[in-house]
């Protein structure tokens, strides 16, 4: 896969040397001198508009980056976790780019990514500053399936739903998960309907609801320190 702009290059180049194949720049000086001495067979320079084209005209920033992309978690290592988010129908990589950083960074020990059958993972990567890069992430077609595993082995399942209970008065068990749906249409009813418990934050003014991705920041945050 080719991931570009200068932030999440610089992070792949430092954290996944092993993944690296090659390295384009069509800026001058856009790499730390200690990174282009580490990669110097692996740089190739390119003008603008050849960047513009592999980019798709995407804000390159003067580098990108082809690398191997990144092995899916196999469900055995989602099931070793105790703190899980499942994506139930999401395709928006930007919302699930951050998503994923901020489930990285508060914790979260894998992400699945259920309904759809496969991701624009180099844009993830992108969005999500590659914190993707890092953070066991696995796609499976089935949330049915999963969620029936998972409470077979103690999980406990919490949606996100405007209905739900306010999230700031509930004390989490240590293995739970949390669920979140689509952009447009929210938790599938066969999935609400296996749920535990739904979960809702509480609004200060009246306004239909959150971003998606705000939305799952306030949860796993909360979801991560309130445990039992």
């Amino acid at each position: 896969m080719i991931i570009y702009g200068k932030q999440v290059s610089l992070y792949a180049l430092e954290k996944h040397e092993e993944k690296i194949e090659t390295v384009y720049i069509a800026k001058k000086g856009i790499l730390p001198q200690v990174l282009y001495d580490k990669y110097r067979e692996k740089i190739k320079f390119l003008e603008n508009r050849w960047a513009q084209a592999m980019s798709k005209g995407g804000n390159h920033q003067g580098i990108l980056v082809e690398m191997s992309a990144p092995e899916p978690a196999s469900l055995t290592q989602v099931k070793e976790g105790s703190f899980l988010v499942i994506l139930d129908g999401l395709t928006d990589a930007g919302n699930i780019g951050a998503i994923t950083r901020t489930a990285y960074a508060l914790g979260v020990d894998a992400i699945v990514a259920t309904g759809i059958k496969q991701l624009p993972f180099a844009a993830i990567a992108r969005t999500s500053s590659g914190a993707l890069l890092d953070m066991p992430f696995r796609v499976q077609h089935n949330a049915l399936d999963l969620l029936n595993e998972l409470g077979q082995i103690g999980f406990t399942s919490y949606g996100a739903s405007m209905e739900g209970d306010a999230v700031e008065e509930i004390c989490f068990p240590s293995k739970r998960v949390l669920v979140l749906g689509s952009e447009d249409k929210g938790i599938s009813k066969k999935i609400r309907a296996k749920l535990d418990k739904t979960l809702s934050i509480d609004m200060k003014r009246g306004f239909d609801s959150l971003n998606v991705s705000a939305a799952a920041a306030i949860l796993i945050h909360r979801m991560g320190y309130a445990t039992k």
